[in-house]
């Protein structure tokens, strides 16, 4: 795997489940990420992002174990889509989805939520705890991994997560 991504092998992705069955897949596209070029890394970010948070907004269970590893990519000097990535944590850390859908369902329909409402909160709580790795990256001479960092450290500092 190189320098970065070490951990990769202590998760075990085949038994996490998102939107389209295993999180087997994760590994594979986090290395691409890492270790592509843009364009490359950008494909498997995409990819990447429909499995960990579908449609920009729902989380799923491989969620939060994903996020260090993100950190660790956009922390990483030679990564090539680093603003990707850090938009990938923004739309991670922004959502609400099944809290929102737990809050507004029929009392009998709750408990349905519980465990999707923790993925949220324990995706929330991973990026929250890059904050030093998003703060570095505001100053970035590449001005969109700037960009995408300050508005990442905006949504960390307006408002905890549940």
């Amino acid at each position: 795997m190189g320098t970065i991504l070490k951990g990769l092998h202590r998760v075990q992705w085949s038994d996490l489940e998102v939107p389209r069955g295993s999180a087997r897949d994760i590994p594979t596209l986090l290395s691409k990420a890492a270790y592509s070029d843009r364009e490359t890394g950008s494909l498997a970010l995409d990819y990447l992002a429909d499995l960990v948070c579908e449609l920009g907004f729902v989380i799923s269970e491989a969620t939060a174990p994903t996020v260090p590893f993100l950190l660790e990519l956009a922390g990483a000097p030679h990564v090539a889509c680093k603003a990707e990535v850090l938009q990938l944590l923004l739309n991670i850390y922004s959502s609400r989805e099944w809290s929102h859908s737990a809050a507004d369902a029929l009392p009998k329909y709750a408990d349905n939520y519980t465990h999707k409402v923790q993925w949220e909160v324990t995706a929330h709580q991973a990026v929250l705890a890059g904050r030093e790795v998003v703060e570095g990256l505001t100053g970035s001479i590449d001005p969109d991994v700037a960009v995408a960092a300050s508005k990442l450290l905006d949504a960390l500092d307006a408002e905890e997560p549940q």
